[in-house]
């Protein structure tokens, strides 16, 4: 488990135990939300997969609940998502050996690459 920090927007979330949201209006440009337990976020936009990342426009807040069965993280997120979306959650778990596991709704064959367009399983309607 990351380290409870100050709260705030923050790079590198990724590198051990966070939950990631993708969120795409089009199926080509996509918002990716970083969200640790350690309280801090991130948010990017993207023009197309992986290219033209940028910091973009959020406001953020996460509490945490931790018991020796269970790890609850929720997310009150203040930012514009057009839809309707196709949505990618996604969880990076570091377990005690410090090694990371990778869960998603669905993953292209490959090593898991959450940027991919199959990762956004949930359809959201207008």
């Amino acid at each position: 488990m990351p380290t409870v920090a100050t709260p705030g927007r923050f790079d590198n979330l990724w590198k051990t135990t966070c939950f990631e949201i993708f969120w795409s209006h089009d199926g080509t440009s996509y918002r990716e939300f970083n969200l640790s337990p350690s309280t801090r976020w991130a948010c990017y936009d993207f023009d197309a997969f992986r290219e033209g990342m940028r910091d973009a426009p959020a406001e953020v807040e996460i509490a945490v609940a931790v018991s020796d069965s269970e790890l609850r993280l929720t997310a009150e997120i203040r930012s514009s998502l057009p839809v309707p979306a196709t949505v990618a959650l996604n969880g990076i778990i570091e377990d005690a050996d410090g090694v990371n596991r990778f869960w998603a709704l669905d993953f292209r064959p490959g090593a898991p690459e959450f940027h991919a367009h199959e990762c956004r399983a949930l359809e959201l309607p207008a």
